[in-house]
C-alpha cells in the first residue's frame, strides 16, 4: 500500500466532504450534529488554505482516503504560535496507516511555517485510534474535559494531546509574527 501525502485541491472536496459528514452522522470524533453540506464544507477547506494554514490529503490508489489540516487554535492574538489538527480518514481505511502518513507531514509543514505547540482535542475518550496515533506521533497528554458533549445519546469527553513543533517552548519565537 502506498499511500501518497499531498496539498489538497479544490477537486478533492467531492471526496473527502463524504467522510467527514460519515464522521459527524455516526463518529464521535466531531462534536457537530449535522453533517455540514459539500458546499460548506468546501467554503470551511478555502477558509483554512486562505488563512495560510496546511491542507493535505491522503491518496490511494488515485483517490483520497483521508485528509488532515491545521488551523487557528484560539482568535487571540497570544495564541498564534499554536495550531490545531484535525484527521479525519475514510472508515474503510482506518487502522491502515493513512493517518500515520498524514499527520507527521502536518507537523513539518507547521514546524516550517514557525508555529511552535500543536493541540489535538480529540472527540470521546474511547478514540483510542486517534489517542494512539497522536501518541505515535509525538503528542503527550495533556489533559481530559469529562462530559462536556452530548452526541448519540451519551456524555462524551475531549482529551487533549498536545506536541512541541521545533523549538516548542524553550526558546522565544521569531520577533514580527
Amino acid at each position: 500500500m502506498h499511500i501518497i501525502i499531498r496539498d489538497s485541491r479544490a477537486a478533492d472536496v467531492a471526496a473527502i466532504a463524504p467522510i467527514y459528514q460519515h464522521a459527524v452522522r455516526a463518529g464521535t470524533a466531531s462534536f457537530e450534529l449535522e453533517p455540514p453540506s459539500t458546499e460548506e464544507f468546501a467554503r470551511r477547506r478555502d477558509a483554512v488554505i486562505a488563512g495560510g494554514f496546511p491542507y493535505l490529503v491522503a491518496e490511494l490508489n488515485g483517490a483520497p482516503v483521508g485528509y488532515a489540516y491545521a488551523s487557528t487554535y484560539r482568535a487571540r492574538p497570544g495564541y498564534r504560535f499554536t495550531v490545531e489538527n484535525s484527521v479525519y480518514v475514510r472508515e474503510d481505511q482506518q487502522g491502515r496507516g493513512v493517518g500515520k502518513a498524514l499527520l507527521p507531514v502536518l507537523v513539518a509543514r507547521c514546524e516550517a511555517a514557525g508555529f511552535r505547540i500543536m493541540v489535538a482535542v480529540i472527540g470521546d475518550s474511547a478514540n483510542h485510534g486517534s489517542i494512539n496515533l497522536h501518541r505515535a506521533c509525538g503528542f503527550s497528554h495533556a489533559g481530559t474535559l469529562p462530559g462536556v458533549g452530548w452526541k448519540l445519546g451519551q456524555w462524551l469527553d475531549s482529551v487533549m494531546m498536545v506536541r512541541p513543533l521545533g523549538p516548542g517552548m524553550s526558546e522565544p519565537p521569531p520577533p514580527g509574527r
